[in-house]
């Protein structure tokens, strides 16, 4: 036993080494958006500005079989695009997809689709989300796998007062390491998003795949999970919908299980993205009291695991109960971070109930002033050389720097325009013209090309 623990502490502790995804390269056809593409580190658009993905976490379309998920209306669609957003990442249910094994739901993967549709209508891209949560299947509490992707053992939940409590249940934890530890499900599962693939493939308004929402390691030691099982699946996964749809974003994540950070396999592949998740500070203590400073280090530990991959950041999941006094305080520690840092993410989530919901699950209640701090003017898109700063949504500024040498192309900025009676005031000697949009919460910028400067963005 002694010699099996040191055998496996030292293969924990080994280079993560590397692993290759091979992938045909894309072929984009006709754009209702731009699309989506991973070029030096930064997601661009087609001109090649780098582009933020700012929105709302969705699950409008998965299985919670004891509360039915919100539904999503043309209603949600607008405020999402007048508050300044640009992307969804809405889950879908593999569940769903695939109900028996072999046999593909297409009702359900056209209530994808029109999802899809109404959110793209409205200027904002979708970032397709295979949701599994604590508990693994519908069968044992959460969204997740098809009821045939289980094993036969007894589903015992011994503490279901808490949200978390099916991952405790035998059958859910033996079923989620059986698809760890066999390619049996896996194929399956890698099917299932070639269909999906095969679906949205000539769609630029989705902008990519995030192929497994918050894998964790437990029973299988971390380290060892991460090294021999996840990053493996990724690879085998980013090739298998590669080879129907190599026109998207791959969006792979890192473990979650409390604070414990993830080691990365460098994983060479094109379009790829770390869409990994933070909840230290919400829901992973010690919980935010005021101070940003364990918050900032959580952010930059981020930042080094996608560095390692390599590949852009994005945090594909951050929230906080809404009903605590701390709330607004948090979201614009959480959110300074991502604008020092330059990068985008998707707030959980836009409709559930009041504590976590910025509309209730009736939608008839918008929680405007946490959408105040939320909804903060940022650069959706900016040729080189365009740099900004922190976002106010709550004074409503903006202020970019100019360089001399910026490339010529135009900068659109997703600003709000639910609390906004007038377009912004745009201050800075390079500007040569500006367009407000209130219908969509955009405010596109000309600069003069050769001219850098400051220029100051502040609510009329």
């Amino acid at each position: 036993m002694l010699l099996a623990i040191v055998g496996l502490t030292i293969v924990a502790y080994l280079p993560a080494g590397s692993l290759t995804a091979s992938v045909p390269p894309p072929r984009y056809g006709d754009a209702s958006l731009n699309w989506l593409r991973v070029n030096h580190g930064q997601i661009v658009d087609g001109s090649g500005r780098k582009v933020l993905l700012r929105g709302f976490n969705v699950d409008a379309l998965v299985s919670y079989p004891k509360s039915p998920p919100a539904p999503l209306d043309e209603m949600d669609a607008t405020l999402m695009q007048r508050a300044g957003f640009d992307v969804v990442r809405l889950g879908i249910d593999w569940a769903q997809l695939e109900p028996e094994r072999g046999r593909i739901d297409r009702t359900y993967l056209e209530r994808v689709a029109t999802v899809v549709d109404l959110l793209n209508r409205h200027g904002l891209y979708v970032v397709l989300d295979m949701h599994f949560r604590l508990g693994w299947s519908p069968r044992f509490g959460y969204s997740g796998a098809p009821g045939w992707a289980t094993l036969p053992v007894p589903n015992w939940n011994p503490l279901p007062q808490y949200s978390w409590s099916p991952s405790l249940s035998p059958a859910a934890f033996t079923s989620d390491t059986y698809f760890w530890l066999s390619s049996d499900w896996k194929k399956e599962f890698f099917s299932a998003w070639q269909v999906v693939a095969t679906r949205f493939k000539d769609r630029s308004g989705v902008a990519g795949y995030d192929i497994f929402n918050e894998a964790h390691p437990l029973p299988i030691p971390p380290r060892i999970f991460e090294k021999s099982y996840l990053w493996p699946m990724f690879k085998e996964a980013i090739e298998a919908i590669g080879a129907v749809d190599s026109n998207h974003l791959f969006f792979v994540e890192g473990i979650l299980l409390l604070s414990l950070d993830t080691v990365v396999v460098h994983l060479k592949a094109p379009n790829l993205v770390y869409g990994t998740h933070l909840y230290e500070g919400s829901l992973v203590p010690p919980f935010f009291t005021g101070d940003p400073t364990f918050l900032r280090s959580r952010f930059q530990q981020r930042v080094k695991e996608a560095a390692e991959v390599p590949a852009p950041l994005w945090i594909g999941e951050l929230g906080y109960d809404l009903t605590q006094k701390t709330a607004a305080g948090y979201a614009d520690a959480a959110l300074d971070e991502a604008d020092d840092l330059g990068i985008g993410w998707a707030w959980w989530q836009w409709r559930e109930n009041r504590y976590w919901g910025i509309v209730d699950a009736g939608g008839q209640i918008v929680n405007m002033d946490a959408l105040r701090h939320l909804a903060r003017p940022y650069v959706i898109a900016a040729p080189e050389g365009v740099h900004t700063g922190r976002g106010d949504g709550i004074r409503g500024t903006l202020t970019l720097r100019v360089d001399r040498s910026h490339k010529d192309q135009p900068v659109q900025i997703g600003w709000s325009a639910l609390t906004l009676t007038a377009g912004p005031s745009v201050t800075g000697t390079c500007v040569t013209s500006s367009h407000w949009d209130a219908t969509t919460g955009r405010l596109t910028l000309t600069l003069d090309a050769g001219v850098g400067c400051q220029v100051s963005l502040r609510a009329a």
